[in-house]
């Protein structure tokens, strides 16, 4: 049977290109067949290291079943996976996130998660020697999410592994990392073609917190302007997506990756409270800005207090 690598929901880069780079892994390294699997359309930056290292898109899946053997990627959070993966033979997890708990498996299996920046980076260490045998296209892939996830290393969560790493694989791609980041910034930053409910879900995750649950939505950009000119209907848009996400509110973060920081939209005193609260902000308006803030994994979620 064909493994199936799969990723969070609103795939972004890492969770579009690791399930490419460990799918390659299995099947040429291993000898045990696999291919990548999506949850849902990738977002704009993903698409493009797709096209950029020619991929064809990987098939977006709705569900697994207990026929299905998973190998799960970039997530341990049930609440961003197929609704039946509890049902489905997980053999896998290659994670740089928190666990969450909630994943049930049939046997033990191989975990891994590791406090780096990037999944990918995870993968080519457990690859070892096996690494060097990466093509062109799975290492850009590596490359794109590292690259991705550390925002060309300004994000907080980079480690000098993680850099080291990408480094070391954009010299054998001969790539110019900096060039090569800023195209895919300038992919991800135009949202223009998507509504507002698309961009509030575009790259956003799930998160209880005293009995309020959030959908923690973070935009990552070189233009903010091109999101903050949408505040108002954005704000508009939060209660519906809300409800039908069965959550309480929706926290969007815009963050400014060249100036290294956050724009919170604050639509009501909920936000407020939860702005003021957690990142110490003193909030006047609609909008709050904080400064350095600019990863979800270790500055936003960790703090969030209501």
């Amino acid at each position: 049977m064909t493994i199936k690598v799969l990723g969070h929901k609103s795939p972004d880069t890492d969770s579009t290109g690791s399930p490419l780079v460990w799918a390659w892994y299995l099947s040429e390294i291993k000898g045990t067949p696999a291919e990548a699997k999506l949850l849902g359309e990738p977002n704009t930056e993903a698409a493009f290291v797709l096209k950029r290292w020619g991929f064809e898109q990987p098939e977006i899946i709705a569900d697994v079943s207990a026929e299905d053997t998973v190998v799960v990627v970039d997530t341990n959070n049930v609440a961003e996976l197929p609704a039946s993966i509890n049902e489905a033979d997980v053999v896998q997890i290659i994670d740089h996130h928190m666990l969450q708990g909630g994943l049930a498996t049939k046997k033990p299996i191989d975990i891994t998660v590791r406090p780096l920046a990037c999944t990918a980076t995870i993968m080519v260490d457990l690859m070892g020697d096996d690494a060097a045998k990466m093509p062109e296209a799975i290492k850009g892939a590596a490359l794109s999410c590292i690259l991705s996830d550390t925002l060309n290393f300004r994000s907080p969560t980079t480690t000098e592994h993680d850099k080291a790493v990408a480094l070391k694989l954009a010299a054998e791609l001969g790539v110019d990392v900096d060039a090569y980041a800023s195209e895919m910034f300038e992919a991800k930053s135009d949202v223009s073609a998507f509504s507002d409910a698309e961009l509030l879900r575009m790259d956003s995750k799930e998160y209880a917190l005293d009995g309020t649950k959030f959908r923690v939505s973070v935009l990552e950009t070189t233009a903010p302007k091109m999101v903050l000119d949408r505040k108002a209907s954005l704000m508009a848009s939060m209660g519906g997506v809300a409800a039908e996400d069965g959550v309480d509110q929706v926290l969007l973060f815009v963050v400014d990756i060249l100036a290294e920081e956050a724009t919170l939209l604050v639509p009501n005193d909920l936000v407020k409270t939860v702005a003021e609260k957690s990142f110490g902000a003193t909030v006047s308006g609609d909008a709050v800005v904080l400064p350095g803030i600019m990863s979800r994994k270790k500055q936003i979620i960790p703090n969030l207090k209501v």
